[in-house]
């Protein structure tokens, strides 16, 4: 399965946009207009979906047709759908409505959007899916099963055409670009927010299909934290131990390498293409082959001499490596600065999470040592209280009222 082209997406978006500021009267006009188009969509969407459900997944249990299901499909209906059900439910049921809601007052949709952030994750789960949904289709799509299930949907497109839908609508949100006519109008700041969460999005979808493509790691990668950033870079090294300077790198051939930036480890792998079938694009694997604790890493934004790239040092420069974009979707200064920012950014936390664990440990070690000093001196001054000479002369020199007491017992004998 391919990766999702976002260059090419936001070019879409910027030809969508000067098409769009050409209408006349597009503040009142261009939004509606634009939110009819994303219903209409969004409900062909939903249509869609539920054709799947029913036409396809929910035939997989009808007995009528048991006998035309591939032996390779049995108990694997997960696989060749993923989480689509859940995908459809939360179309279905949540978020074509309170789209609908957005049709009278366009500004609100931004809004929606940010509602349903963390549901719109659920795509990242399908995509990770895909390869391996794909892989059970090219075993029994021709099958008589599927071929049945088309024709009494009369469908002109096969099932896999369908199972599409989902990574391209995820895409297609970003039409809302063309909003951005209706500048400096209520809800910009939000649409301009929902947005970016769209592409924060995207993106994540995106690294998580490169992430499952790594081979060899035997760690565990969920216990690396998020996947922050990932990339294709010509990579130099110097391992010399001590504080020897990196000299004349730049000579050395480069090796091509993939990095994966998480919160706690950076990987260094090798890509490789796999073809599978001779009319296929051929699939890209990442063979492990290093990794640097974040915990031990430490950055130098510019190299002398070429500012497109930069240098991540390990424990003290004991390894050095100097990094160059080799991506041609976006300029390398760009890709450079992005990285750059996020490595930043994990070692400034960090800095600050230590400080934090550091003033915890002095406060608890402080509770710890005074405590028992408290107790100490509090029992002190209570002894002190008691056997002080006010004390005795308090004891020994009763009150006016015992005084009188005392003398009307003495008078009445």
């Amino acid at each position: 399965m391919g990766f999702i082209n976002l260059s090419a997406l936001t070019n879409t978006t910027k030809g969508l946009l000067c098409i769009c500021c050409v209408l006349t009267d597009p503040v009142f006009f261009l939004p509606r207009h634009i939110m009819n188009e994303l219903i209409e969509t969004e409900r062909l969407y939903v249509e869609e979906l539920q054709s799947i459900m029913e036409g396809y997944a929910a035939e997989l249990d009808n007995t009528e047709l048991s006998p035309l299901i591939p032996a390779a499909l049995e108990n694997k209906k997960d696989v060749l759908f993923g989480n689509l059900p859940e995908i459809y439910e939360f179309h279905n049921r949540t978020f074509f409505k309170e789209l609908e809601n957005c049709m009278e007052r366009p500004e609100l949709v931004g809004t929606c959007f940010l509602k349903r952030k963390e549901e719109l994750q659920i795509y990242e789960k399908y995509c990770q899916n895909k390869p391996r949904s794909e892989a059970l289709w090219r075993q029994c799509g021709d099958s008589l099963f599927f071929q049945e299930c088309q024709k009494k949907l009369d469908h002109k497109l096969s099932l896999d055409a369908y199972l599409l839908k989902p990574v391209q609508r995820i895409t297609k949100y970003q039409l809302m670009e063309m909003l951005k006519c209706s500048k400096n109008q209520e809800g910009t700041a939000e649409l301009e927010e929902a947005l970016a969460t769209m592409l924060d999005i995207i993106k994540s979808v995106n690294d998580s299909m490169h992430q499952i493509a790594i081979t060899g790691f035997e760690g565990n990668l969920s216990e690396l934290g998020k996947l922050l950033m990932q990339g294709s870079f010509n990579v130099w090294t110097d391992h010399k131990k001590g504080h020897s300077k990196v000299k004349d790198l730049a000579r050395f051939k480069p090796m091509q390498r993939h990095l994966f930036l998480y919160n706690k480890m950076l990987l260094f792998c090798k890509k490789r293409e796999e073809t599978t079938d001779g009319h296929e694009k051929p699939s890209a694997s990442y063979s492990f082959k290093h990794s640097l604790k974040m915990s031990a890493v430490g950055i130098t934004e510019n190299v002398k001499g070429d500012i497109k790239k930069f240098e991540v040092w390990y424990n003290g420069r004991e390894e050095v490596y100097i990094i160059q974009c080799v991506s041609p979707q976006a300029p390398s200064m760009d890709v450079k600065n992005m990285w750059v920012s996020e490595i930043r950014k994990v070692l400034t936390g960090q800095l600050e999470a230590c400080r934090e664990a550091s003033q915890l440990h002095q406060k608890i070690t402080e509770n710890v040592y005074h405590a028992p000093m408290r107790n100490i001196r509090k029992m002190a001054l209570r002894q002190s209280d008691s056997s002080s000479p006010e004390t005795g002369f308090r004891r020994s020199n009763p009150s006016p009222n015992m005084r009188q007491k005392r003398g009307e017992m003495s008078h009445s004998r």
